[in-house]
C-alpha cells in the first residue's frame, strides 16, 4: 500500500488557484470526515496553507488519485477538470520524500521556514480526529515532524530571519528610507503577523497598531511588541494614518475594499502607501493594485526578494537534502516490513498449528499406555517433518524449474551454511 500525494503549491499554481482550494483550519475537520466516508480512502491526512494544499492518502488497491482529486474539486465546489491541470501527484519513496521536505521547510516559497512544520502537525491532528490516522500515514507524519527538529539542530538552515514576513519588511525598508518615522498598519493577530510585528520591532518603526476582528487577541499581541491594538469596525479611521499595512488573516472575504482604500489616499493627500497582502485567500481587493500611490504586494509577488534572502541557506539546504533522503529510507524499510511482519505471522501461527496437532496426538499415544521414549521419538520426527514439508517442496520446484536464485535465498533464510558439506 504506497502512501500516495495529490496536491498544488506556489510553484505549480499561481495565488488565484491555490486561494480557491485551501482549507481553513475551521473547515478541515469536517472536510476530512467527507474524506473518509469515500470509499477506497484507508487513511489520509491534508495539509493546507497559503503556498499549498497537499492529500497524503494510502488508497484501496482499487482505487486511484482520481478519487482525491473528486473531493477536493467538490470541497471547494469547483470543475475538477479545471483543478487537474494545477495539481501533482506522487506515489511511493517519491510521495514520502516530498511530505519529508516540506515538514523540513524545504519545499516552501521561503527556503527553511519554519511556519509550516506548525501547519503539518494541525493536519495531523485533523486527521487524527476525523479517524483517518491509519498504521502507515501516522508513522509517516511522525517520521516528518522528526526529520523536521533534526534539520532544525544538525543544520543553519534556520539561522538567518528569511520568511515571507521579513522580505515585507526588507520590501518597507526599500520603499521608506527610514521606518522610524513611519506608521505600521497590522491586520490579523496570527503567526505571521506575529512575526511580521517582531520584524519591524527590531527595525524601530515609528508606531505600531495591530487591528484584528477579536480585539483582545489584537492587544495581546501588540502588548508585546509595544503597539497598541484596534478592532476591524475601527480600521477606517486609522487607514489615512498608515504609511505601512500588513494584512494576514483566516476571513473568506477581502477585509480592505477599493473605494475604502481610495477614501484614506484622499485623506492622505495621496501620500504613498505599501501594501502587503500576506493572506489566502486574498484579504485586501486585487484592484486596489490600481490606485495611485499604492505598493500592493502579495506572497507571490515576494518571490525575488526571497530568492536573493535565501541564498545564504542554500548550503544548509544541501545538507538537509541529505537528511531528509536517509530519513526516507528509513521509512521505506519499515514498509517493506510490514509485508514480512503478516508473513511471519503466518508462519508462525502454521508452526504452532503442527505443534498442537503433534502433541496432542503424542498424549493419545501415552494415554494409551505407548512407552514415553517411543512417543518423543515419534513427536519429534513428526513435527520436523511437518515444518519442513512446504520449504522443502518449494526448494524442489525450484531446484526443478531451473531457479538458483530462489535456492541461494532460500538457504540464506533458512540459515544454511553453503560452506558445509550437506551431509555434515
Amino acid at each position: 500500500m504506497p502512501v500516495v500525494t495529490l496536491g498544488l503549491n506556489h510553484e505549480s499554481a499561481p495565488l488565484a488557484v491555490r486561494e480557491q482550494v485551501v482549507l481553513s483550519a475551521e473547515t478541515l475537520d469536517s472536510a476530512l470526515s467527507a474524506l473518509a466516508e469515500r470509499p477506497g480512502v484507508r487513511e489520509a491526512a491534508v495539509v493546507s496553507t497559503c503556498n499549498r494544499t497537499e492529500i497524503y492518502a494510502v488508497l484501496a488497491p482499487e482505487a486511484t488519485p482520481a478519487i482525491l482529486l473528486r473531493w477536493l474539486a467538490q470541497q471547494k465546489d469547483l470543475d475538477a477538470d479545471w483543478l487537474e491541470p494545477y495539481l501533482y501527484t506522487l506515489e511511493g519513496r517519491d510521495a514520502v520524500v516530498h511530505l519529508l521536505r516540506v515538514a523540513a521547510g524545504l519545499d516552501s516559497l521561503v527556503l527553511g521556514e519554519p511556519q509550516i512544520l506548525g501547519q503539518a502537525e494541525l493536519a495531523y491532528h485533523s486527521a487524527s480526529r476525523a479517524e483517518l490516522l491509519g498504521q502507515i500515514v501516522d508513522r509517516l507524519f511522525l517520521h516528518a515532524f522528526s526529520l523536521a527538529k533534526r534539520v532544525r539542530t544538525e543544520t543553519a538552515i534556520g539561522a538567518h530571519p528569511v520568511s515571507v514576513a521579513f522580505a515585507a519588511v526588507t520590501l518597507a525598508r526599500q520603499i521608506f528610507d527610514r521606518l522610524e518615522r513611519r506608521r505600521v498598519l497590522l491586520i490579523g493577530a496570527g503567526e505571521m503577523i506575529e512575526l511580521t510585528a517582531r520584524h519591524f520591532q527590531e527595525q524601530g518603526m515609528g508606531e505600531l497598531v495591530i487591528a484584528n476582528r477579536h480585539r483582545e487577541r489584537a492587544q495581546a499581541l501588540a502588548s508585546t511588541c509595544g503597539g497598541r491594538a484596534l478592532g476591524l469596525d475601527e480600521l477606517e479611521g486609522f487607514l489615512p494614518r498608515a504609511d505601512i499595512v500588513v494584512s494576514c488573516t483566516a476571513s473568506p472575504e477581502p477585509v480592505l475594499h477599493y473605494e475604502q482604500i481610495r477614501a484614506s489616499l484622499r485623506q492622505r493627500r495621496h501620500a504613498p502607501v505599501f501594501m502587503v497582502d500576506l493572506a489566502v485567500p486574498r484579504d485586501i481587493e486585487s484592484r486596489v493594485e490600481q490606485l495611485e500611490d499604492v505598493y500592493l504586494y502579495t506572497v507571490d509577488d515576494l518571490r525575488d526578494v526571497i530568492d536573493r534572502n535565501q541564498r545564504s541557506r542554500a548550503a544548509a539546504a544541501e545538507q538537509a537534502e541529505t537528511l531528509v533522503h536517509e530519513q526516507a529510507d528509513r521509512f521505506m524499510d519499515w514498509v517493506r516490513t510490514l509485508d514480512a511482519v503478516s508473513a511471519i505471522r503466518r508462519f508462525r501461527r502454521h508452526g504452532e498449528r503442527q505443534r498442537e496437532d503433534a502433541l496432542e496426538q503424542a498424549r493419545r499415544e501415552i494415554s494409551a499406555g505407548q512407552p514415553p521414549d517411543q512417543v518423543l521419538e515419534a513427536l519429534a520426527h513428526r513435527l520436523t517433518r511437518k515444518l519442513l514439508h512446504l520449504p522443502t517442496l518449494g526448494l524442489r520446484e525450484a531446484a526443478r524449474s531451473g531457479d538458483p536464485e530462489t535456492i541461494r535465498q532460500s538457504r540464506r533464510m533458512l540459515g544454511i551454511d553453503e560452506s558445509r558439506d550437506d551431509d555434515e
